[in-house]
């Protein structure tokens, strides 16, 4: 069995390049899931275990941060790490957002060896 990860981004081509990117980082991914926001995500975790999610910050219905801060605060959920997917590269931003949860950024552009970085120093290494 491998990671399961969940992928939050209202942009379709993001998603879908994010989980290509993941596919090249060689480790096992038994599932990716994707959702258009956060509300949508919260809706897949309550049938879905996932290992890890990345989310981008800014989307409709339910941005990043308000998922994080929903997450954070869930007795079920808040063991699952979040990191956030974003273009946004201020230290203010990603301090005030390690402050409400998040575990990683990731700044777009990313390659195949920062999201495996990412997801090992999260989850340790797969046995």
């Amino acid at each position: 069995m491998g990671y399961s990860i969940m992928i939050i981004d209202d942009s379709e081509t993001i998603r879908a390049v994010l989980e290509r990117t993941l596919a090249m980082t060689k480790l096992p991914i038994d599932s990716v899931i994707q959702a258009n926001n956060g509300k949508e995500a919260l809706d897949k975790l309550e049938t879905l275990w996932i290992d890890i999610i990345f989310s981008d910050i800014n989307m409709p219905v339910m941005d990043g941060i308000k998922f994080v801060e929903t997450v954070s605060a869930s007795p079920e959920y808040k063991h699952i790490p979040v990191v956030i997917v974003s273009t946004e590269g201020s230290t203010t931003r990603i301090d005030n957002l390690i402050k409400k949860g998040v575990k990683g950024y990731l700044r777009k552009p990313f390659t195949p060896e920062k999201i495996r970085d990412i997801i090992i120093t999260t989850l340790g290494e797969w046995k």
